[in-house]
């Protein structure tokens, strides 16, 4: 079961927002990478490939860290710390989804990353089941 994500600071998953996720290399040390994300009801959820660095650390250690600073008062945050499920079902119309929150464009591929990529890559969605969640000082 994930922790419950405050509703103070659900916005910060709802709107376009970028998040920082954080994995772990093979060697133990941390690998952060800027993210799109998106929310479930339950689980943060982020978009990637099993082919790309963050999908190959996620697949072999599920831990991993998301950042969201709030853009319009940087003194807001929230950080979820947790493991990740990777699910392949419905993800490239989810990454088509955030996609759209995101952009002006319609679609992932062929807009955003070359159409002909698509075919060497398998797309996962990660739901970050949540351990601990950090708020802001004003929010904790």
């Amino acid at each position: 079961m994930s922790a419950l994500i405050p509703e103070s600071h659900i916005d910060l998953l709802t709107c376009p927002v970028h998040g920082v996720l954080t994995t772990l290399m093979p060697d133990g040390q941390p690998q952060s990478s800027l993210v799109w994300c998106d929310f479930d009801g339950e689980c943060v959820c982020v978009n990637t490939t099993r082919e790309r660095r963050k999908g190959r650390n996620m697949m072999s250690n599920p831990k991993v860290s998301l950042l969201i600073v709030d853009p319009e008062n940087t003194g807001r945050f929230l950080q979820i710390r947790g493991e990740v499920e990777l699910i392949e079902e419905g993800a490239l119309e989810h990454l088509d989804a955030i996609t759209r929150k995101y952009t002006s464009h319609p679609q992932y591929y062929g807009y955003i990353f070359p159409l002909e990529k698509q075919a060497h890559e398998t797309r996962v969605i990660c739901r970050i089941h949540a351990k601990k969640i950090t708020l802001d000082a004003i929010h904790s």
